[in-house]
């Protein structure tokens, strides 16, 4: 399918300086930069000190071997090699468990990965935009079940080698846009690679990201003080998800480089009444299901685009509901859509015409195969609790009765 005329011209005009006034820098995104570098060096202090802190532990039992020894081995060298042996073993496990706090796998991308050949056009839209915005080139895309886009740089051999990038995008999300306002999303999500995640921003994120999920993991290994070792790093947490919430701001800034912050607004706008509209309504309905039937009448992936179509009444959403302040808690790492539409000060609109959705101009000849995929890995996800819902229900009748 080609690039629709709206892309062909948003895209040669950004090329143009005066298409869209250049963007400021405000205070807040140069303390993005500081506070971002300010945490890099945290968490790559954090990580130095836990091989420290396993020396030190691997001494303390060398020690203690060695004072046993003196005190018991000239005498009864039994009683001192064992106390000193169960000295070095203690001491040397606990230590060997520290330091695997640091080894946890990386997690790996998820979804149908979309070779340039299964879908050209999307593939060059997204080089465009990259292109546009001077972000790095994004080496794989791939389509996932959720309904979201997201950006992951992982190194090509798990931990070593050179930094890849993964763009994601939810075929539900897909299904709930139009093409110019999936544009809008992607120049979001590439505004991240061009902003943060370039030269040594993106070695930074890894560190940051490689601290968190260390700290998670120690609090599995050591419960007794991992509830210690996050009250110590309650600031950096706090810090942490104040970083996120500015680089959100910055990215929506940095898109109105390629699009208006009005189509950013609308894009915004259509994701968060469609996802009220799929975890409210779409999603409850299909598992309702399982209370009458041992499997479900529809496949909730195939049938995603008609039910966002035909189930979707946008008269009947009300206009608190397209940005209410209750979809994120006080310390989200992802500001509201309330406060992203005020900072960009779009004013959405509801209409979006006779547009196809971006899932049929761009992915028409994969859909069923998509559908299908995941249709087949939902119910294979579902399936022990549906049919425990089934049996406990159809229980619950007989009993009635």
């Amino acid at each position: 399918m080609p690039v629709s005329l709206y892309e062909q011209h948003t895209i040669k005009s950004v090329t143009d300086q005066a298409a869209f006034p250049r963007i400021r820098h405000p205070r807040l995104f140069v303390l993005r930069k500081r506070l971002a570098l300010r945490l890099t060096i945290v968490a790559m202090m954090a990580l130095m000190l836990i091989p420290v802190f396993a020396v030190a532990i691997l001494g303390i039992g060398l020690l203690g071997a060695y004072g046993a020894w003196n005190l018991l081995g000239t005498e009864w060298p039994v009683a001192g090699f064992f106390f000193a042996a169960v000295s070095i073993t203690v001491m040397a496990f606990f230590a060997v468990r520290l330091i695997s706090v640091l080894f946890v796998p990386l997690p790996l991308p998820e979804g149908i990965r979309l070779s340039s050949d299964d879908a050209h056009n999307l593939h060059q839209l997204i080089k465009s935009v990259g292109w546009v915005l001077e972000a790095g080139r994004i080496d794989h895309v791939w389509v996932t079940p959720e309904m979201n886009a997201a950006l992951l740089q992982r190194p090509r051999w798990g931990g070593i080698g050179r930094i890849e990038t993964h763009l994601f995008l939810g075929l539900p999300l897909m299904h709930s846009v139009t093409s110019p306002q999936l544009m809008a999303v992607l120049a979001h999500e590439i505004a991240h690679l061009a902003m943060q995640r370039k030269g040594a921003g993106k070695y930074g994120a890894l560190f940051r990201a490689w601290l968190l999920r260390t700290l998670d993991r120690i609090g599995d290994v050591f419960p007794a003080i991992g509830a210690q070792v996050d009250c110590c790093l309650d600031r950096f947490y706090r810090n942490m998800a104040r970083l996120a919430r500015i680089e959100e701001f910055e990215a929506d800034a940095h898109a109105t480089k390629i699009v208006d912050a009005d189509l950013l607004g609308d894009a915004l706008t259509e994701v968060s009444l469609k996802e009220q509209f799929l975890s409210k309504d779409y999603w409850p309905r299909v598992l309702a299901q399982s209370m009458v039937r041992a499997k479900p009448l529809v496949r909730p992936f195939r049938e995603l685009c008609l039910g966002m179509t035909v189930g979707f009444l946008r008269h009947a959403v009300a206009d608190d509901g397209i940005i209410s302040d209750s979809e994120s808690p006080p310390r989200s790492m992802h500001p509201t859509t309330r406060e992203r539409l005020s900072a960009l000060r779009a004013s959405p609109t509801l209409s979006r015409g006779n547009l196809p959705t971006a899932a049929d101009h761009y992915l028409s000849p994969l859909l069923l195969t998509l559908a299908w995929v995941f249709d087949r890995a939902w119910w294979r996800g579902v399936r022990p609790d549906w049919q425990l819902t089934y049996r406990i229900a159809r229980h619950e009748h007989k009993r009635r009765k």
